[in-house]
């Protein structure tokens, strides 16, 4: 399969993810009579921040192994920390700026960043149980 095809889906897997984490966390605000609309916009910015993340995280690491198999090693390992600084600084600033701004709850600007990592296990949970089917 392409690699772009990979990145592609990986990230719409972890888009969709993304969205019913971030919908339970906003059902849980609202149980607990926390909701506001700041959490709303909140869940929606960070779940889209961490969306991009990965797919900025996929995207440079399938260049990097496309690097290293042309035999450029050293190139793909710069690519891969570049890449990790400026995807660090970008969600770094862009939580500040909009945590600064009053629109949206803190807490539910950050937790979709922790979301992703339980997406992508469960993901590959079903993936491997499809394999075994097959």
């Amino acid at each position: 399969m392409d690699s772009r095809k990979i990145v592609y889906n990986e990230t719409a897997i972890v888009a969709i993810g993304e969205a019913i984490c971030t919908a339970a966390m906003i059902a849980v605000f609202a149980v607990l009579g926390y909701y506001q609309r700041s959490v709303l916009l909140g869940g929606i910015a960070g779940a889209l921040i961490a969306t991009a993340n990965y797919f900025f995280m996929s995207f440079f690491a399938n260049r990097a192994a496309d690097k290293a198999e042309a035999q450029d090693v050293a190139g793909g390992q710069k690519l891969i920390q570049l890449s990790y600084m400026g995807r660090m600084l970008g969600m770094f600033l862009a939580l500040i700026v909009l945590g600064k701004s009053g629109y949206f709850h803190a807490l539910s600007l950050v937790l979709p960043l922790a979301f992703t990592r339980p997406i992508l296990t469960i993901a590959e949970i079903f993936k491997k149980k499809g394999e075994n089917k097959a």
